[in-house]
């Protein structure tokens, strides 16, 4: 498993038919691939996280658009699709006392490994903490 800093997006638009979807249009078009995605909503506005492959592209792509974007170092990890992987980190970091503020993954069942994004307390600390190797 090995942890590295990753660059989210964080974009701030109407919460109506069609938006997403012009995001992603707007990406697709500049060539920018998405390696994930989440939104949330609630009723005025969605908000929607994500991790490109060239991140400052698409944030200035997306300030063009009219949107409100914030970019935020988040912690990405390429690990083993097992049970109990997403425990032992929630584990060795909170012995850390660094905090999970929100993450989000997604890994078919089929697949070994999977991608999962989340934003600790300290960035620093978590990747010395995950990336610390057992003696």
């Amino acid at each position: 498993m090995s942890a590295e800093v990753a660059h989210q997006l964080s974009i701030f638009v109407a919460n109506k038919p069609g938006v997403l979807g012009n995001v992603c249009d707007l990406l697709k078009k500049e060539k920018i691939n998405i390696f994930a995605i989440t939104t949330s909503d609630n009723r005025d506005y969605s908000l929607i996280r994500l991790i490109v492959d060239q991140p400052r592209r698409a944030l200035d792509l997306l300030e063009d658009f009219g949107t409100l974007v914030q970019e935020t170092d988040v912690i990405m990890i390429d690990g083993p699709n097992k049970p109990g992987t997403i425990a032992e980190m929630a584990h060795k970091l909170g012995a850390a006392k660094v905090n999970i503020e929100y993450l989000y993954c997604a890994t078919p069942p089929s697949a070994k490994a999977g991608l999962l994004i989340f934003k600790p307390s300290s960035v620093p600390k978590a990747l010395k903490v995950l990336n610390q190797r057992k003696s």
